[in-house]
């Protein structure tokens, strides 16, 4: 494999996340966006773009990883739904947002998607966060 064949994170997801840790398949980031508790998983593979073109073992691997998560962000938040979603319109890199979600949420019961709700995390909040759900995830 030369440099130019591997992973790099699309600069969206790297100006929009803090990083958490690397699982086996996934690279785990935290949205910077406070409004909801929400990872984001990207399969560290050159060119993916959707689940059904992955090979057939690192599609078992990523829905593993995404239980993982989800249970995950469960037990730390205990939201009364989890979303789960690969939805990839703005950033063309695959990757799978899990995200805790509260009926009292700024969007409930709607998607966070075009809800126009954002919120920074304090100073240095959300890499704290980062570390805890790294631990979570045994990372």
């Amino acid at each position: 494999m030369t440099s130019a064949d591997a992973f790099t994170l699309h600069p969206r997801l790297a100006a929009d996340t803090v990083a958490v840790g690397d699982l086996a398949l996934c690279r785990a980031l935290l949205s910077r966006n406070a409004c909801w508790p929400w990872l984001i998983l990207v399969p560290r593979r050159v060119g993916a773009v959707e689940i059904h073109r992955l090979a057939t073992a690192d599609q078992v691997q990523l829905m593993a990883e995404i239980t993982q998560a989800s249970q995950v962000m469960e037990a730390a938040f205990a939201p009364d739904k989890l979303n789960v979603a690969a939805i990839g319109n703005m950033v063309p890199q695959l990757h799978v947002h899990v995200v805790a979600r509260k009926r009292e949420d700024a969007a409930w019961p709607g998607p966070i998607w075009g809800s126009g709700h954002e919120r920074a995390y304090a100073a240095g909040e959300a890499e704290a966060l980062a570390r805890r759900l790294a631990v979570d995830l045994g990372l």
